[in-house]
C-alpha cells in the first residue's frame, strides 16, 4: 500500500481500480499532499484517461506540463515526461498522471477525452517537440514555422538561435 493514501478513501478507490483495469501498465504511484501520482505507460496513455473520465468521474484536465531530463535517457528512462493533471469534481480529488516519451517519439494526443488538451499539446509540441498523435491540428502555437528549435528543451542555446 501507498504511504497515507489509505487515509483517504476516495483516492484508494481510484488507485485500487486503476490497479485491478490496468495493473500492468502502471510503473509507478505515489501519494503526497492529497494527490495521487501515477506514471503509466507511454501507449496506454489514451485507454487510462478515458477510463479516467468516463468511469472514475475525473471530468477535468486541469493543466498539462512537459518536462525534459536530458540526463535520464543514460539512467534507462525516457528524455521525456508530460504531466496531466487531472481534477474530480465535485468530490475535490487530484490526480496527476505521468507519461514518459522518448527523443523523437510521440504520444497519443487526449484532446478526444478532454477537449481543453487541445492549445495545452499544442504549447507543449511547440516549446519541447514532443508530438501528439491524433491532434486535430498540431502546429505551433508560440513561435513561426520557420523557427528551428524547441525553446525549453535544456539543450537549447542560452543566447537563442542567432
Amino acid at each position: 500500500m501507498i504511504d497515507g493514501l489509505s487515509e483517504f478513501p476516495g483516492m484508494s478507490a481510484v488507485h485500487d481500480a486503476l490497479a485491478a483495469r490496468f495493473g500492468s501498465v502502471l510503473l509507478e504511484s505515489t501519494f503526497a499532499k492529497k494527490e495521487l501520482s501515477v506514471r503509466i505507460q507511454t501507449e496506454s496513455l489514451l485507454p487510462v484517461v478515458t477510463f479516467l473520465k468516463s468511469e472514475q468521474g475525473f471530468n477535468a484536465l486541469s493543466d498539462m506540463i512537459g518536462l525534459d531530463h536530458p540526463g535520464i535517457p543514460a539512467e534507462g528512462r525516457m528524455r521525456f515526461s508530460v504531466l496531466y493533471q487531472l481534477y474530480k469534481y465535485p468530490a475535490h480529488l487530484r490526480l496527476r498522471l505521468v507519461v514518459d516519451v522518448a527523443e523523437g517519439g510521440d504520444i497519443a494526443s487526449v484532446v478526444s477525452v478532454h477537449p481543453a488538451a487541445d492549445w495545452a499539446e499544442r504549447e507543449i509540441f511547440d516549446m519541447f517537440g514532443i508530438r501528439f498523435a491524433g491532434h486535430p491540428d498540431l502546429r505551433r502555437i508560440y513561435l513561426g514555422t520557420e523557427f528551428e528549435g524547441h525553446p525549453l528543451r535544456k539543450d537549447f542555446p542560452l543566447q537563442g538561435k542567432p
